[in-house]
C-alpha cells in the first residue's frame, strides 16, 4: 500500500445539535464521535493524522496528544476545502497521498477505508470518492455520473437542480487524493449558494485539468451515515445497539428482551450469560460465562467473573470474582475488589475495598477503604467510619471473623483473625486475634 496521511475534518460548530458543545464532542455509545473516526484509521498505520478543529477542546486535545495526532485550527468556517487548506503548511514537504474523512461519520469501517485506498491505487485516480445509495438523500451531495459509470461531479444539496435532487447516489464525505490535492485546492472557487469552498468541487476541477477521478460504491450505507442533530445521533446509536446485540446472541449470550437493554459497543460477555430486561451495560465492561444480570442494573468499567449474579445493582470501576452474588440494590464503587464466592446483599455499599473469598456483607452496610479477610461475616447495619473530615482511613478485618449487626468501626483500626464482635458495638481500638469484643453501653432500666 502506498504512503498516505489522514485529514479528519471536525471543525463544524454543530448548531443543529442545539448544544454548547461542538458536534464531535457528543458521545456515541460512550465515546466521542471524533474518536470513532480516529480509531477507524489508526490501524491502517498512516504516516500522519491531522485533525482540523474550530477551537481548542481540552478533552480532545489530551486524547489526540496521546495518539500523536496533530491538531490544526480553522478559525473561520469557509467550507470543507478551506478546512483542508489549513493543513497545507504541515504537508508542504509531504509527497504521499491524503485520505480525508469527516469527524461526524462514526460508523465507517477500517476495511471500507482499505478498499477505498486499493481502488484508488488500481484506477490511479487523482481522487477516489466513497459513495453509496440511500432512499432519502436529503442533505447529501449528489453523485453526478456520465454514461452511468464515470464520475463527472458532485453537487451539494443547496446547489442541486430539481432533477439532481432526485438522485439517490450520494457522497459520503470520504476521499482519497493523490499529491495533486494541494494544487487543485487553490483552484476551487466559492461560486455557490453558501459562498463557501467545497472539497467536492475538486472532482470537476480535476476533470477539467485532464486528471482521472473515480468512485467506489459502498453497499452498507449505514457506515457513512452522518450526524448533524440529536435525532441522527439516536438513530446511529440504535444501529450500533442492533449490531452489538446480534453479535452477542450469535456468540451464545441470552438477552431476554432485546428492545429493553443497553449494551455498549465494546462490552465483552461470555456464553450462557443471561441479560434480563432493564440492564444498562456501559463502556469497558467484561462479563464472564454463566452469569445472570437482572433488573435495573448499571455496570461500567468493571469485570465480572464467571457464574456471578448481579441483581438490581450499580457497579462502577470494580473487579468482581467468580461465583459472586451482588444485590438486590447494592452499590459497588471504584477500586473495589470482590473475590470468589463473596456475597454483597440488600442496600449495601462497598467503596475502595478488598473483600476476600467466601465473605459476606449481606444487609444495609457501608464498607469503605477496608480490607476484609476470608470467611468473614459482616452483620446488618455495619459501618466502617473511614472519614475524619480531612482524610480517609483504613479498616482491616482478619479472616474468619464474625461481625454482629449495627457495628461501627472507627478507622484506622485493625481487627485480628477469628474475632467475634458483638452486635451494637462501636470499635475504637485494635483487636487481637481469637477474641470476643463487646463495646456498648451498659443497659439501664429506670422508672419513669
Amino acid at each position: 500500500m502506498s504512503n498516505f496521511s489522514v485529514i479528519v475534518l471536525a471543525a463544524g460548530s454543530g448548531t443543529r445539535m442545539k448544544s454548547s458543545s461542538p458536534k464531535v464532542m457528543h458521545k456515541l455509545s460512550g465515546k466521542f464521535l471524533l474518536m470513532w473516526t480516529i480509531d477507524a484509521v489508526v490501524s491502517l498505520n498512516p504516516d500522519n493524522i491531522v485533525v482540523v478543529l474550530n477551537r481548542e477542546i481540552k478533552e480532545l486535545r489530551e486524547y489526540l496528544f496521546k495518539k500523536n495526532i496533530k491538531i490544526i485550527y480553522q478559525k473561520r468556517q469557509l467550507g470543507s476545502a478551506h478546512a483542508v487548506m489549513q493543513s497545507k503548511n504541515f504537508f508542504k514537504n509531504y509527497k504521499g497521498n491524503i485520505l480525508i474523512l469527516s469527524g461526524d461519520v462514526p460508523l465507517i469501517q477500517t476495511s471500507t477505508l482499505l478498499s477505498l485506498i486499493k481502488n484508488a491505487e488500481t484506477t490511479r485516480a487523482s481522487v477516489t470518492v466513497l459513495a453509496t445509495r440511500v432512499e432519502n438523500p436529503f442533505g447529501y451531495g449528489r453523485i453526478i455520473k456520465k454514461n452511468d459509470s464515470i464520475l463527472e461531479k458532485i453537487v451539494e444539496e443547496n446547489d442541486a437542480t430539481s432533477a439532481e435532487k432526485q438522485i439517490k447516489e450520494i457522497n459520503s464525505g470520504i476521499y482519497f487524493f493523490d499529491n495533486n490535492l494541494w494544487k487543485i485546492l487553490s483552484k476551487i472557487k466559492s461560486n455557490n449558494v453558501k459562498r463557501e469552498y467545497y472539497i467536492t468541487d475538486a472532482v470537476s476541477v480535476l476533470r477539467e485539468n485532464g486528471m482521472n477521478v473515480s468512485f467506489l460504491m459502498l453497499k452498507n450505507s449505514y457506515e457513512v451515515k452522518g450526524i448533524n442533530n440529536r435525532t441522527e445521533l439516536s438513530q446511529v446509536e440504535s444501529i450500533l445497539q442492533h449490531k452489538k446485540i446480534k453479535e452477542l446472541l450469535n456468540n451464545g449470550v441470552s438477552i431476554i428482551d432485546t428492545s429493553n437493554v443497553y449494551i455498549s459497543y465494546d462490552a465483552k460477555i461470555g456464553c450462557d450469560t443471561v441479560i434480563y430486561p432493564g440492564v444498562f451495560i456501559d463502556t469497558c465492561v467484561l462479563i464472564g460465562k454463566n452469569c445472570i444480570v437482572r433488573g435495573a442494573t448499571y455496570i461500567s468499567n468493571s469485570q465480572i467473573g464467571n457464574s456471578s449474579s448481579i441483581l438490581y445493582s450499580y457497579i462502577k470501576d470494580a473487579t468482581i470474582g467468580k461465583n459472586v452474588v451482588i444485590g438486590p440494590f447494592s452499590h459497588i464503587r471504584q477500586n473495589t475488589i470482590l473475590k470468589e464466592n463473596v456475597k454483597i446483599g440488600n442496600f449495601s455499599e462497598i467503596k475502595k475495598s478488598l473483600i476476600a473469598k467466601n465473605s459476606k456483607v449481606s444487609h444495609l452496610s457501608y464498607i469503605g477503604d477496608a480490607k476484609i479477610g476470608k470467611d468473614v461475616n459482616i452483620g446488618a447495619g455495619t459501618i466502617t467510619c473511614n472519614y475524619d473530615g480531612k482524610k480517609k482511613h483504613k479498616t482491616l478485618i482478619g479472616a474468619k471473623s464474625f461481625v454482629g449487626s449495627n457495628v461501627n468501626f472507627i478507622a484506622p483500626i485493625k481487627i485480628g483473625q477469628d474475632v467475634l464482635i458483638a452486635a451494637g458495638s462501636t470499635i475504637t481500638h485494635n483487636v487481637p486475634s481469637h477474641k470476643i469484643v463487646i463495646a456498648r453501653a451498659k443497659q439501664e432500666i429506670k422508672n419513669k
